[in-house]
C-alpha cells in the first residue's frame, strides 16, 4: 500500500470532522509518522482489532470502527435472514471514546438490517460473551482493549458460541475489509432512528441479574465462608473499570461481610489516572490497595482489569509484606482448591478434565493428574479453551471444571465462553475464605502446594518491538529460529524442538521426526535436556514477542537459578 496515496486520501475525505483533519495536517511533514498510521490497515485476527487511538488507518477510531463492522455485517449476513434477526450483541469498556465505538458499531449493524443488543452502559467482557449465548445472537461485538495502556483501543468479535472468532470467521471478515471502501463502502444509520425502527435494542439490569444468577450459582461452600465472615476481610480494586458494580455484588452474595473497595480506583475513568498501567500482571498498580489493606491488617487483595476478565491477586507474605501472585500460580491454587471443594461438597462431575494453553505452567498439569482428571493443552486464547472445551463435552469424553492461561484469565461454568473476572473473583475470595478457616493464608497454601507437588517456576520475557521495523523484526527472529533452531540454549542441550505452526517434533539427539497432535500457529518450543521449556511466541494484540520459561526443580532456589540462567538467552535474542 502506498502511505502517501492513503494519506492524501484521508485528509480529501468529507467523512474526517474538522479535528480529525487539523490532526493529519499536523503530521504533513513526518514521513514516519505518516507511514505508521497509514503503510497498511491494522490486521484483523481472531482477537480482533487493537491499536492507538489516533486518526489513521491502522489505528483505533471510528472510521476503522464502521469499516471493521461492515465486514463482519457481510459474513453474518451470509448466514441469511435467520442470522440478521438473531443479531449481534454489543458491549463496551470504560476507555476513551469506547460508547463512541460501540454506537457507531450498531449504527453499521442496523444500516446493514441486522438486530443489535447493545447494553446501556459498560459491562464486563464475560458478561458480553454471556449475552452472546443467553439470547441466541449470532455474534457479538466488544469495544475494548483489556488490559492495555490508555492510548490503546480494541475490537473484539464473537461468535454464536459465545467464544471469540475461530480463524475461519477472522479470515473472512478480513477478505470482505480488502473489498470495502472505508468511506465510501459502509453503510450506517443514526443511533436514534435504529432505535426508533427496532433495530437497536437497548439492554441493562434485566441481563445483569441473569448472568448474576448463574456467576452466583458456581459457589461450592457458602457454609466455608460463613464460618469466617465476621473476621475475614479484603481490599478490592477495579482499576477504574468495568469490575465496579458485579464483582462487588458477588462477593456480597458469596457472604463477605467485610469487603474495602479503594475508593479512587472505583472511579471510572479510561485515563487510569492513579496507574501507569491498568493490568493486575504489574504489581506496581496495587499500590493504593496495599496501602488500603494494610491500614486494615487485611491479607488478601483482588484486582480486575478494565474490562474485568483478567484478575490479580496479591497476598500478605510471613514478613508482612504483600506479594503477588502469578497468574500461574492463582490457577494452580484455584484449580487445586475446586477439586478438593467439589469433592468435598459432593459436586464433582464425572470424568473431570482442567484446561490450559501450551505456555500455561505444567505444575497445573501435576495437580490435575495426581488428583484423577485429564489435563489438555490448548494454543494461547480462550476462543482455543472454549473449543477445547465443547468438543471433549459434546462428545461425552470430559467435564471440564476449570480452564486457564497464564495471563491471569479463568473460565468457570458452562455460561461464558471467555475470561471471566467476576466469577473469578468470587471463586478466589471463597478459596482465602476457606484456607482462612483452616488458619491460613493464601501465602502459606501456595508454599503447601509446592511440597505436594514439587517447585515449579515461570517467567515471561517481552521483547518489545513496535512499529514498522518491529513488524519485520519480529518476523527475523522467528524465521531464523524455525530455521536453524538452537542446539543448546544457556549451556543446556536441546532436547526435542517443536514447532506449533506444522506440528513437527525433531529429537536433536536422533534427528527422529513425528508430529503432535496441535498444529497451526506461530509458536516454537524447545524442551530442554533439564526439564525446561522454552516457547517462543508472536503476541497476537501487541508489538512483542513473548518468551515463556517454564522450570522445575528440587527446590525453589533450583527454580529461580534456571529461570536466571535462561533469562541470558533471551536477552541475547534482542541484539
Amino acid at each position: 500500500m502506498d502511505f502517501m496515496k492513503e494519506y492524501e486520501k484521508w485528509l480529501a475525505s468529507p467523512a474526517l470532522s474538522a479535528e480529525e483533519h487539523a490532526e493529519l495536517e499536523a503530521i504533513r511533514n513526518d514521513p514516519k509518522e505518516i507511514e505508521g498510521r497509514f503503510y497498511g490497515p491494522l490486521e484483523f485476527g481472531t482477537a480482533g482489532l487493537r491499536g492507538t487511538m489516533c486518526t489513521g488507518l491502522h489505528n483505533m477510531n471510528i472510521h476503522v470502527i464502521r469499516w471493521a463492522t461492515q465486514g463482519f455485517c457481510k459474513v453474518i449476513a451470509e448466514g441469511g435472514e435467520e442470522s440478521k434477526k438473531r443479531g449481534v450483541a454489543i458491549a463496551n469498556d470504560c476507555r476513551n471514546h469506547s460508547l463512541e465505538f460501540a454506537r457507531a458499531a450498531a449504527e453499521v449493524c442496523a444500516a446493514n438490517g441486522i438486530h443489535v443488543r447493545i447494553f446501556d452502559a459498560l459491562r464486563p467482557t464475560p458478561e458480553l460473551s454471556f449475552t452472546v449465548r443467553e439470547y441466541h445472537c449470532q455474534a457479538g461485538i466488544n469495544v475494548t482493549a483489556s488490559h492495555n495502556p490508555k492510548e490503546y483501543n480494541g475490537y473484539k468479535v464473537y461468535w454464536e458460541d459465545g467464544a471469540q472468532l475461530p480463524p475461519h470467521h477472522a479470515d473472512a471478515i478480513a477478505e470482505e475489509l480488502s473489498k470495502i471502501d472505508i468511506f465510501d463502502g459502509v453503510k450506517t444509520m443514526p443511533y436514534d432512528e435504529g432505535v426508533k425502527a427496532g433495530l437497536i435494542e437497548v439492554i441493562g439490569d434485566e441481563t445483569d441479574r441473569k448472568f448474576m444468577a448463574n456467576v452466583t450459582a458456581q459457589i461450592l461452600d457458602k457454609e466455608a465462608v460463613e464460618k469466617v465472615a465476621d473476621t475475614f476481610k479484603l481490599v478490592y480494586t477495579p482499576f477504574h473499570g468495568c469490575g465496579y458494580k458485579l464483582v462487588p455484588e458477588a462477593l456480597k452474595t458469596l457472604g463477605i461481610k467485610h469487603l474495602l473497595c479503594e475508593p479512587k480506583q472505583m472511579v471510572i475513568d479510561g485515563d487510569f489516572p492513579t496507574v501507569v498501567s491498568p493490568n493486575p500482571e504489574n504489581p506496581e498498580g496495587f499500590y493504593l490497595a496495599v496501602d488500603l489493606a494494610k491500614a486494615n491488617d487485611i491479607d488478601f487483595i483482588l484486582g480486575t482489569d478494565p474490562d474485568s476478565d483478567r484478575v490479580g491477586i496479591m497476598v500478605r507474605d510471613h514478613s508482612g509484606e504483600f506479594r503477588p501472585v502469578t497468574g500461574n500460580q492463582t490457577g494452580v491454587l484455584l484449580l487445586d482448591y475446586l477439586i478438593g471443594a467439589m469433592r468435598r461438597t459432593g459436586k464433582m462431575p464425572e470424568k473431570p478434565v482442567a484446561l490450559k494453553t501450551i505456555v500455561t505452567t505444567e505444575m497445573a498439569r501435576k495437580v490435575a493428574e495426581v488428583n484423577g482428571l485429564q489435563c489438555y493443552d490448548t494454543f494461547t486464547g480462550f476462543k482455543f479453551l472454549a473449543e477445547k472445551k465443547d468438543k471433549l463435552e459434546n462428545s461425552g469424553e470430559g467435564k471440564v471444571i476449570f480452564s486457564y492461561e497464564e495471563s491471569y484469565g479463568y473460565m468457570l461454568g458452562d455460561y461464558v465462553r471467555d475470561k471471566d473476572a467476576v466469577t473469578a473473583s468470587m471463586m478466589l475470595t471463597e478459596m482465602a475464605a476457606w484456607y482462612a478457616g483452616q488458619g491460613l493464608t493464601l501465602f502459606d497454601a501456595l508454599e503447601k502446594l509446592y511440597e505436594k507437588y514439587g517447585y515449579y517456576a515461570e517467567k515471561t520475557h517481552n521483547l518489545v518491538m513496535p512499529g514498522l521495523d518491529g513488524l519485520k523484526d519480529m518476523a527475523a527472529l522467528m524465521k531464523s529460529l524455525r530455521e536453524t533452531p538452537p542446539a543448546e540454549i544457556s549451556g543446556v542441550k536441546v532436547a526435542q524442538f517443536k514447532d506449533y505452526k506444522d506440528g513437527s517434533v525433531t529429537d536433536l539427539a536422533t534427528g527422529e521426526k513425528s508430529t503432535m497432535e496441535l498444529s497451526g500457529s506461530n509458536v516454537l518450543r524447545f524442551e530442554m535436556a533439564d526439564g525446561t521449556s522454552v516457547i517462543v511466541r508472536p503476541s497476537g494484540t501487541e508489538p512483542k514477542i513473548k518468551v515463556y520459561v517454564l522450570t522445575k526443580g528440587d527446590t525453589k532456589a533450583d527454580c529461580d537459578a534456571n529461570l536466571e540462567k535462561y533469562a541470558q538467552w533471551v536477552a541475547s535474542l534482542k541484539k
